[in-house]
């Protein structure tokens, strides 16, 4: 059957798009609905074995241009997208089941700025000279060589951007794998790379399932894999890299803590605590989903969040007026559910929310438990859902005991009016990505990665150049060299 989303070929290889049909076939599924949208197959060992001879082919040339060169074709990419958003957007929210309204603002456009920023970054990546008396130094910085890139299926669009910008502004080549719940964004990428002058076989895309992300992630001619994943994919990624002791950069999951304190200004922490729980669904890995409000506060913080998520549009996401859509799979829902009705059985309030909703699709109501202690499961493991856990705190010290433990540590965030202990909290939270007054904001100029087990590694921002790219040392040595003998 022939859907308007069905893309040309299941991968992108080489700049072109191929197909293998003997390779598994993944229905691609609208999350409103429930309908299957598009049909692609995972890519086979003959395909594997093809995009990784062509992107290393490729390599070694584009390496060898000039900086401005490579930054010229991606910032051309990112005016393309940016000139494509909508239809990048009403992609994404087939993808991915997010509201039109969010996608419109969040995704493509997200991948532009990825795009535009390392392709400015691109001519600024130079060594330096270092005086050594009469002899003298000087450092390269060179590519890696091939990259893979192993993308979630929260952000197909702005991941795949987020890897790929950094990773061919250093002169490697990219394979990039998305999600199989969401195989349909990256394919547009390297479309649009390719039509923006991005020579064959440095931006590739490849379907599959765990099998071919082990492939890709052990072949002793990749060189760099950068994972956004979960902690348990995460490690299998790890160790399989280490194996080839290759460069590897993990964006693992989280239980992040939202600290609200009680001279915080409290429309401003439930505008927090909603974008830090109920965006994108719930489905962001750096969302604050342990909500610690001062004891003082907590019924006002409740009494006015319930209020607000009472205005959520939850329907079409088609429709620019829906601001809350459905879960990305069914798989993915009956996972939110099982934790809620965990909730419930420990013994957290349910304040509201917590059902299925009736109609197509993967809906689930915003929900929000209180009372919630530090041992119960709710509080301690990722769900992925839009559900948030009210903790109640005392003191500042109690607190940050509390936020702090727990294995993860990608996220964290703080509401208060007292700047000096804004920035004492944040000084003291253990997480790699941190808010005052705010939550989730992820501009390109940012660092973004986590601590503990939450990663290792940085995307985004000038630190992404430290990961995608290598320093060659040379000593120049100016005059006669002695020897012992």
């Amino acid at each position: 059957m022939n859907y308007p989303t069905q893309p040309k070929a299941s991968h992108f290889i080489n700049g072109a798009y191929v197909e293998d049909t003997s390779g598994t076939p993944i229905k691609v599924i609208y999350p409103a609905t429930g309908a299957v949208i598009a049909t692609v197959h995972a890519a086979t060992p003959a395909i594997v074995e093809q995009v990784i001879t062509s992107a290393r082919a490729a390599q070694r040339a584009w390496a060898a241009l000039p900086g401005t060169e490579r930054g010229r074709i991606l910032r051309r990419a990112a005016d393309m997208m940016r000139a494509r958003n909508h239809d990048l957007s009403v992609l994404e929210t087939h993808d991915t089941g997010k509201p039109y309204q969010e996608t419109s603002v969040a995704d493509a456009a997200s991948g532009a700025d990825a795009l535009e920023y390392f392709g400015g970054l691109a001519a600024t990546l130079t060594g330096e000279h270092i005086q050594l008396g009469e002899d003298w130094a000087y450092t390269r910085r060179e590519a890696l060589g091939l990259c893979v890139g192993i993308g979630a299926w929260n952000y197909p669009t702005q991941i795949a951007c987020w890897k790929g910008a950094p990773a061919l502004a250093c002169g490697n080549a990219m394979i990039f794998k998305p999600s199989e719940t969401t195989p349909l964004c990256a394919l547009k990428v390297a479309e649009i790379l390719h039509e923006a002058g991005l020579p064959a076989g440095l931006y590739n895309v490849v379907q599959g399932m765990g099998e071919v992300g082990g492939a890709l992630v052990s072949d002793p001619r990749v060189d760099k894999v950068s994972l956004t994943g979960s902690v348990p994919t995460g490690r299998k990624v790890y160790a399989a890299a280490a194996e080839g002791i290759k460069h590897v950069t993990m964006e693992l999951g989280g239980k992040s803590p939202l600290l609200i304190f009680d001279d915080a200004d409290l429309e401003n922490a439930v505008s927090g605590a909603i974008l830090g729980n109920f965006y994108s669904s719930g489905q962001v890995c750096s969302n604050g989903t342990r909500v610690f409000v001062h004891k003082g506060i907590k019924e006002a913080f409740l009494t006015r969040l319930s209020e607000r998520l009472e205005q959520a549009v939850i329907g079409d996401p088609m429709d620019p007026a829906t601001s809350f859509g459905p879960m990305v799979s069914e798989r993915q829902m009956e996972i939110v559910q099982s934790y809620i009705t965990k909730g419930i059985e420990e013994g957290a309030r349910l304040v509201t929310g917590g059902a299925r909703l009736d109609r197509g699709g993967f809906f689930l109501q915003p929900t929000v438990f209180a009372d919630v202690t530090d041992d119960m499961t709710i509080a301690r493991e990722e769900i992925f859902g839009p559900v948030m856990a009210v903790l109640d705190f005392d003191s500042e010290d109690e607190v940050m005991a509390r936020a702090n433990a727990t294995e993860f540590g990608l996220a964290a965030g703080v509401f208060t009016s007292d700047l000096t202990r804004a920035h004492r909290v944040a000084a003291g939270f253990e997480a790699g990505t941190c808010f005052i007054n705010s939550y989730n904001d992820a501009p390109v100029e940012v660092p973004f990665g986590g601590a503990k087990l939450s990663g290792v590694g940085r995307e985004n921002a000038k630190q992404a150049i430290e990961h995608y790219s290598q320093l060659k040392s040379v000593y120049v040595r100016m005059g006669d060299l002695e020897a012992p003998f």
